[in-house]
Formats: C-alpha cells, structure tokens, sequence
C-alpha cells in the first residue's frame, strides 16, 4: 500500500471533525421550529458536502438506510474527492432529530471513519446492547445475564451496592419488564427519549456523567456507531440483532451476516483503529449544544482517536454571514 493510500488517521481527524461541525451549524436553525425532517436534510446536506471535500475514497456503510428508501447519505454511497485512502464511513447526521424539532437535550451530528473493511455492515434492524465504561474486566456483564444479574455483577466489581449503580435505558414500551427488573435491584434508571449512541456514550464517562451501563434494543447501525466512539474511550459494548420478520431476516443476510444469533463484542463491530467526531446541537451532558451570539455560533465537538486513545474538545466559533 502506497503512502498516498494508507489511512493516516491523525491527518484525517480534523477533516472530520469539520464535516461534524458543518452538520450541527446547518441543523442548528431549525432547533425548536417542529419539523424533524428539514433539520435532517439540513444535516445531511452540510455533511455530505464537507465528506466531498476530503481526500478519500471513502464509502458509507452505516448510513441513512439502504438506497431505494433513503436517498441521503445511504448506505453504499461514495463520498470524497475519489483520491486518497479507500475508508468506511459510519455516520448520523443528527442523532435526535426529535431532540433537535422539540429542543431537547443530547441531540448529536455523529460520524467515524475507519479503514476499508473494518466496520461490520450492520443492517437497520434492532440490536440489543450492553455497555459499560472503561476498567472493568472483560466480560463483567453479558447479554446472556438478565437485567438484574448484569446489575448486582457490576456493582460488586465496581465495590458498591446494587442502589449505587445507574443504568441508562432508552425509554420504549418493549423495555417496559427490563426496566422494572432493573429497579427491582435498587438500581437507578436514567431514562432517555432518543438518542441511544449518547446513551452509550454516557457510560464511559461514568465519573462526568453519573451513568454506570446502557442496556436496552435501539438501532443496529447505531451500535456500530457506538461501539466507535467507545473504541476510542474504552470500555465495552456487546450488541445482538433483533429480528421482527423474516424480511428483517433477509436483510440481514444481504449485508453479509450469515450467523443470525451471533454476539458482537466492541472489536467485532470496529476491527481496526478509528477516528470518530460528534458535535453538540443541543445541550446535552456530552457536549454543548449550538449557542447563538450576536454575529456567530459557536459549536462544541468532540474528537477522538483509537489509535492513541486521545479525546480532544473543540470549541468552533463561526461567524454568521
């Protein structure tokens, strides 16, 4: 592989957090105006111009849905200039579009890159997923233990009590048993509306955020996503797919997976080193959200780099024209 084609991560990065920031900036005018799909084209918009302007050969792999039901930013799409490294894209323009048309918390522009190959082509099915943060050993909880099992054998490798543990759960009628097993254990809950790529997040930053574990089914590609951000942090992700019907089924098997059942860890969904960016639209206990001044906006981002661990906090401010 020629220089000119290897994934240079640290030059990448910066690029990167550029198309985060872009997406945020153009999203941000339709916070609290109602209508989630102009502030995801918007987003759309604004990131895939900035992807065009890096030097890549770069390919979305988690991406809006598949091509005949979302025509932005799909999966298979091409983006970059054609030059360059060839790189996976996994990316969300706006996570919490809800968020965004009702200005409420932890509404995020996500994006990670990686080399050719090293991100699983996660299908958009549901996954269920377990998450902890950094210094715990391999293993500590499974998805095979059940709500109140992964609760009491976090807690005593953490040295606590069961009540000093919280658990994040998206808030959905399907986790409605889990939720109440959870609580049973005298665990805390911190229920989220959306946005379960921050949910993960939430926990590996356990000492800042008060979040001990994410538990729960959300979005197939949102793990992948997740489980990026979380390669860059540390800490663990275990992810399983969930299928409704057959078609799901089918779906599935069309991206690659043949092994329906299979339990993906943090290395299965992200093999090799990554960079990954997201960027505050609304407030949020991650990042800051889009502050408006007079003549400029001013965004938050955060960077990350697997490679050496790295985590770098940006602040943009961009004047309005």
């Amino acid at each position: 592989m020629s220089l000119a084609t290897q994934f240079h991560d640290r030059m990448l990065s910066l690029g990167l957090a550029r198309v985060s920031e872009a997406a945020a900036l153009a999203s941000a005018k339709l916070i609290g105006r109602g209508d989630e799909k102009a502030a995801d084209q918007a987003a759309v918009n604004a990131m895939r111009d900035q992807l065009n302007l890096l030097d890549i050969r770069g390919v979305v792999v988690i991406g809006e849905g598949e091509r005949d039901e979302a025509p932005m930013l799909y999966i298979g799409e091409e983006v970059g200039t054609g030059q360059g490294p060839e790189v996976d894209i996994a990316l969300d323009p706006l996570e919490g579009t809800t968020l965004t048309a009702k200005d409420m918390p932890n509404a995020l522009t996500v994006i990670a890159m990686g080399p050719r190959g090293s991100m699983l082509h996660a299908p958009d099915v549901y996954m269920d997923k377990l998450a902890v943060g950094p210094g715990y050993a391999p293993g500590v909880v499974t998805l095979d233990m059940s709500p109140a099992e992964r609760v009491h054998a976090l807690a005593k490798a953490k040295g606590c009590g069961p009540e000093n543990i919280t658990v994040c759960i998206l808030e959905r009628p399907r986790h409605q048993e889990m939720i109440a097993e959870v609580r049973s254990t005298g665990a805390a809950i911190r229920l989220i509306t959306d946005g379960d790529v921050a949910g993960v997040i939430h926990a590996a930053e356990a000492g800042v955020t008060g979040i001990d574990m994410y538990m729960g089914q959300g979005g197939a590609p949102e793990g992948v996503l997740a489980a990026a951000a979380l390669k860059c942090m540390g800490g663990q992700i275990q992810g399983r797919l969930v299928f409704r019907n057959d078609e799901e089924r089918a779906r599935a098997r069309r991206a690659g997976i043949e092994d329906l059942d299979r339990i993906y860890n943090r290395d299965d969904m992200v093999t090799s080193d990554v960079i990954f960016a997201a960027t505050g639209v609304t407030d949020g206990s991650i990042l800051k959200g889009i502050k408006r001044e007079v003549g400029y906006l001013t965004a938050e981002t955060i960077l990350m780099r697997s490679k050496t661990g790295s985590v770098r906090r940006m602040i943009y401010r961009n004047p309005v024209r």
